[in-house]
């Protein structure tokens, strides 16, 4: 090396032992390089405590292998060698603190042997031409959060398999998946952990390899080309990341240099019960610097648009996991250490790249994930809300005789939809492991529960949020979803699963053509809620607005098997509506044929409102209403005791006036 290369190098490793050296892949790990005129490639692994390391692989038989200097500041050792060819598999032999010697990954190899081997390989990506400029100068002109997004969440592995078993790679996937996503109207896949993890079984959430793509899912170069072709096809792509905890194997990270390395000291708070994986110590500077390089690493390297940051409660609680735990210095049950790297890395992260889209898996209340740091928040752009979808699913389940009594899960979320900016989830967690699919938690009989599931899906696309769906859920599939299998596409021979495949397209298409529907989604005006009171007939009904006064719709859901005939809903102006989705249509599964007719507004006081239509609402279905000519002027407003007692008398029996 160079006098200046020796320099920068010092200087890396002393960014990586501060915790600011967030481009740390660039140093540890291997890399081609130059050493006294010979061309060769540099190893160098963090093992502060180690007595002794060497790096060993198919170059050297796997016999001792090739001593390692350490460089006793930082900890890091290092080695030049001209003996290892691309291809090569290698390992770290290390002499821990106790002098036990231990094959160990490492940590920043860029791909992995085919599990359930776990021997890093020596390759280097190509560096490629992206061809997705025109998708990058869009995302940095626009804001997302006032723009449609309709997430379609992937397990890349089970979304499809040949009929050998065999699941397909991200080739394979590029001919097929980006079609069917474009085509079925959704903005973005989003895609469950593809980092290197030995066990199918944990779906990604325990990994190992935090800079290589799983090579079950082909190379790094077939990735890249997919999500290249995303783009070039209007697609954002969002990946699910885990730097909470990682895999417990002994020859992973676990206890590295022999000595709590990457894991807390504490052993309550190392030790993930839950999960049986590894708490990071998100307080060790060095931690810090592998993390968020390895999120930088597949922002940068793969262009995806965004990370989905997994289990965020067990890193901000202490008390979140099964076993016992350790209080704070304050003697709380906040993890400090994973509120600050949380508020770290997403600062370093929006500075990198502002329209990076940080999305939070969290499921408390009592830390705000979403908004500026500077205000106490994590820093995060979105987060799940996962009380809505827990009491949006309890309440479908529910027989609808019972349903009038718990409204209010239906309805709570109103009181709370804005304090965060939310995605509304329906994921695999609620899929597996014997919670039944979507389809199959509905309630009645199999026509019953194809209507509730449109009816639900209406709800979900029409409340406040972004929105998430998981594969398969998109046509009912009937069987919860299996990580070892594809999906059931034989479903699709039923005349059913075609027909809510179908709706789901259109619903989608929909969601992105209103723009009341998410032109205003993260403020108050963005709804207006008309009934959410109608507890006898259990219909609630709200107006979701866009920019201007004129663009609106009314949403009125059903939630019982009894049709609404001469149903009453208050409107803000006078004028001519029309029916633009109504969940009953034959095409859709339904038993309608035609929509209900145009609907004239009567001057009718409605609780806030001065008019009201009437109208017909299916049985267990939905329908959005839409002004077609309307009086903007002649608004709705307060009206006087004498106007409302005429209005009164005029109101038609099973009306509901004021």
């Amino acid at each position: 090396m160079t006098e200046s290369q020796t320099l920068a190098l010092k200087e890396a490793m002393e960014k990586f032992s501060s915790g600011e050296n967030f481009y740390s892949h660039h140093f540890l790990g291997f890399h081609k390089g130059e050493h006294a005129g010979q061309e060769g490639y540099f190893f160098r692994v963090w093992a502060p405590n180690a007595q002794a390391v060497s790096v060993v692989g198919d170059f050297s038989d796997w016999s001792e292998g090739l001593p390692m200097v350490k460089e006793e500041t930082s900890g890091v050792w290092e080695v030049f060698t001209t003996s290892p060819k691309e291809g090569d598999f290698y390992k770290y032999k290390v002499r821990q603190a106790d002098g036990r010697e231990i094959f160990k990954i490492d940590p920043y190899a860029i791909q992995f042997e085919t599990r359930p081997g776990d021997a890093a390989v020596i390759k280097e990506i190509p560096e490629k031409k992206w061809k997705d400029g025109l998708w990058q100068g869009r995302k940095k002109r626009s804001d997302y959060f006032k723009r449609p997004m309709n997430i379609y969440e992937v397990h890349a592995s089970s979304w499809k398999h040949h009929a050998d078993g065999r699941p397909y790679t991200f080739k394979e996937l590029t001919a097929e998946l980006i079609p069917y996503v474009k085509e079925m109207g959704y903005t973005h896949i989003e895609f469950m952990p593809l980092m290197e993890h030995p066990l199918g079984a944990s779906w990604g959430y325990q990994l190992i390899g935090y800079f290589a793509l799983s090579s079950y899912y082909g190379q790094p170069e077939d990735f890249m080309d997919f999500v290249e072709s995303c783009h070039l096809n209007n697609i954002g792509v969002l990946v699910d990341w885990v730097p909470g905890h990682f895999c417990a194997n002994e020859d992973t990270l676990p206890l590295y240099d022999g000595t709590p390395q990457f894991e807390y000291a504490d052993h309550n708070r190392a030790a993930n019960y839950r999960w049986g994986a590894v708490n990071f110590d998100l307080g060790k500077p060095q931690v810090q610097s592998f993390l968020i390089s390895s999120a930088l690493f597949w922002l940068e390297n793969y262009h995806i648009d965004g990370i989905r940051v997994d289990a965020v409660s067990n890193m901000i609680y202490r008390d979140y996991d099964d076993g016992p735990w350790t209080p704070n210095h304050e003697g709380g049950n906040t993890n400090l250490e994973g509120f600050y790297f949380l508020q770290k890395m997403n600062a370093v992260i929006k500075l990198a790249h502002p329209q990076a889209i940080m999305v939070a898996e969290e499921s408390s209340s009592d830390i705000k994930v979403t908004g500026m740091i500077e205000t106490g928040a994590l820093g995060f752009d979105y987060k799940w809300n996962m009380g809505w979808m827990n009491d949006t699913l309890r309440f479908y389940e529910m027989d609808p005789i019972y349903r009038k009594f718990n409204f209010n899960l239906l309805t709570f979320s109103f009181m709370y939809m804005f304090n965060e900016h939310f995605i509304l989830p329906f994921s695999h967690d609620e899929v597996v492991h014997g919670k039944k699919s979507l389809m199959h938690k509905m309630w009645g009989d199999r026509y019953k529960q194809f209507a509730q599931l449109r009816n639900m899906y209406t709800y979900m696309m029409t409340h406040p949020g972004k929105k998430l769906l998981f594969m398969g859920s998109e046509w009912g599939q009937f069987l919860e979803w299996k990580y070892d299998e594809g999906l059931e596409w034989v479903d699709l021979e039923d005349e059913m699963n075609v027909k809510m495949q179908h709706f789901t397209k259109e619903l989608n298409t929909l969601y992105k053509q209103e723009k009341a529907l998410w032109e205003l989604e993260d403020v108050q005006e963005t709804i207006e809620i008309i009934d959410a009171d109608n507890t006898e007939e259990t219909v609630l009904s709200y107006i979701r607005k866009g920019k201007t006064k004129k663009d609106f719709v009314i949403v009125i859901l059903n939630m019982t098997p009894v049709e609404r005939q001469h149903f009453h809903v208050g409107v803000p102006y006078a004028g001519e509506y029309e029916e633009i989705w109504n969940t009953e249509m034959a095409e859709f599964g339904g038993t309608w044929t035609n929509h209900n007719e145009a609907m004239q507004t009567k001057e009718i006081p409605y609780k806030q409102f001065g008019y009201q239509l009437e109208t017909i609402v299916p049985a267990l279905g939905a329908v959005i209403i839409k002004p077609k000519d309307i009086n903007l002027r002649a608004k709705s407003g307060k009206k006087s005791l004498a106007t409302k007692n005429k209005a009164k008398a005029k109101t038609t029996e099973g009306g509901r006036g004021e």
